[in-house]
């Protein structure tokens, strides 16, 4: 029952959105409760769908396994795992801000450092704190910035000012986008494609 807790099931909102990935005890929960409806999806040659439509837990239940669909045992048989589910009370698209790390900051500043502008490789380059640790400084958006690791040497626990230098730009948490910028296709579900953009 490995594939009931692996997250491999895309949840749409009522509006057919992507908002989330969840697992399929997750999905057959939501079902079960009438939460959310499966969506039955025949894919045709191409990039869309020959048949697309949503099902109730009642009739998820009962339909057949297709070759190359997942599925579980149960008591009463075999019942398939959707690939894509709709929460049908759901409208919203939420939004979130990334996570805070040292491959987001770097993004962030665009691959430069935040003092000499230099463009650097990822390996020339490591978060500085601007004010420093050591005097109380936060891990956060506003307080890390990408710097080369010369500069980020030199500048040490002191303040950019003390060490005669100036950020380029004042470091500032990213906007908060809506979650289907963050859900990527990576176990490559074909019938997700139909809702992800590329």
């Amino acid at each position: 029952m490995e594939i009931l807790n692996k997250n491999i099931v895309l949840v749409l909102n009522r509006n057919w959105q992507a908002i989330n990935i969840r697992t399929p005890a997750d999905a057959f929960c939501q079902m079960a409760t009438n939460a959310a409806t499966a969506l039955d999806i025949e894919l045709g040659d191409g990039t869309g769908a020959q048949a697309l439509r949503p099902v109730t837990w009642s009739e998820w239940i009962t339909l057949p396994v297709r070759a190359g669909d997942n599925f579980v045992r149960t008591a009463r048989g075999v019942v398939r795992v959707p690939t894509v589910i709709v929460a049908v009370n759901f409208a919203k698209v939420p939004k979130k801000r990334p996570k805070l790390s040292a491959k987001n900051i770097r993004e962030r500043d665009g691959n430069r450092c935040q003092y000499t502008g230099r463009l650097l490789h990822p390996d020339e380059g490591s978060l500085d704190h601007v004010v420093p640790r050591s005097r109380g400084g936060a891990d956060s958006w506003e307080n890390l910035v990408w710097s080369a690791k010369e500069v980020n040497q030199r500048k040490a626990d002191r303040l950019p000012h003390e060490a005669g230098l100036t950020l380029l730009n004042v470091p500032r948490a990213p906007k908060e986008l809506p979650v289907t910028h963050y859900l990527h296709n990576s176990h490559g579900v074909a019938e997700w494609e139909l809702f992800l953009k590329a």
